[in-house]
């Protein structure tokens, strides 16, 4: 009769568990090189048809419920990639198109769930060396109703790249561009502590360095960088560190110029959002012939849609 009793409990509790469990949403970023309909001043080459369906294969891969983009072309080249996608299957009808100081391309976000607040940063500046710079691709700033009880800010971005240029040295202007970041972070946390905050996209820098620790920041508001990797079972201990990451595949970026690999896209979550992150749901997708869509491969995350 006790180990009836026991047996009931448990599984009394276990019932309980799964019931109060939240539902779960996918947030993913992605940097889909140069997703153009159209030719521009500074960009030639359209993306092919094929590369288009492979863009489209990685997406559908992840199905996620929220997507924000780097290097997406003109208003019409997203709305062809969202009916594109519905067309298989995967409906994101609510959508945010970015026009910053480079009008080539753009950072912009597709979302299943009502966005119901806009406040993307298009003319943000910075004073480097006397002379004035404009943040290229603006800030995607919206906030996605997930559901009554779950909302949630999208901070996406596409900092400065690593090519050299003519007038300032690329890592400072990085650097400039994330610390104007971490600004709209700082102001966000200090008018609500617990925000959902998500902030995310391609920083073009590994995280050892100063643009991304800009961003992440130190403190009570210091972000949460949720590096999904391959769920390839690597999975143990970094055995050198146990501070230091797993050596798993978490990169994102092929520089071909260098022949080399690295991590420079990401996921980052304020404290209180990150209370919802399922770990063991974020990952990086394993597509083949993933370089034929970008030179980047996609984040995911996920998260519960319930406050904690």
């Amino acid at each position: 009769m006790i180990k009836l009793k026991h047996a009931l409990a448990t599984a009394t509790a276990i019932l309980l568990s799964v019931t109060a469990r939240a539902e779960t949403f996918r947030l993913a970023a992605y940097n889909v090189e140069n997703y153009l309909d159209q030719p521009t001043e500074s960009r030639k080459n359209v993306k092919s048809d094929d590369a288009k369906a492979k863009v489209r294969e990685v997406i559908l891969a992840m199905k996620p419920d929220v997507i924000a983009f780097e290097e997406m072309g003109s208003l019409s080249a997203l709305l062809e990639l969202r009916d594109s996608l519905k067309k298989d299957g995967l409906d994101l009808p609510n959508y945010e198109h970015v026009t910053g100081f480079d009008t080539n391309i753009h950072v912009c976000v597709l979302s299943k769930f009502p966005i119901v607040a806009r406040r993307s940063h298009t003319n943000e500046n910075f004073l480097l060396n006397g002379k004035r710079f404009f943040v290229s691709r603006g800030f995607n700033e919206v906030d996605i109703k997930v559901n009554d009880k779950y909302q949630f800010t999208l901070l996406g971005a596409h900092l400065k790249s690593r090519r050299t240029v003519a007038d300032a040295d690329e890592g400072e202007l990085r650097l400039e561009e994330a610390k104007l970041l971490r600004a709209i972070v700082d102001q966000r946390l200090a008018e609500k502590p617990d925000a959902n905050l998500v902030v995310l996209g391609d920083f073009n820098d590994t995280y050892n360095t100063k643009a991304i620790k800009e961003v992440v920041g130190v403190g009570k508001n210091k972000l949460v960088d949720t590096r999904p990797a391959e769920k390839n079972g690597d999975n143990l201990p970094n055995p050198a560190n146990p501070r230091y990451s797993p050596r798993n595949e978490a990169w994102t970026h092929y520089y071909g110029v260098e022949d080399s690999y690295s991590r420079i896209d990401y996921i980052m979550l304020s404290p209180g959002m990150a209370k919802e992150w399922v770990k063991a749901d974020s990952y990086i997708p394993v597509v083949a012939n993933w370089g034929q869509a970008s030179d980047h491969r996609p984040v995911l995350v996920t998260l519960e849609s319930a406050d904690k």
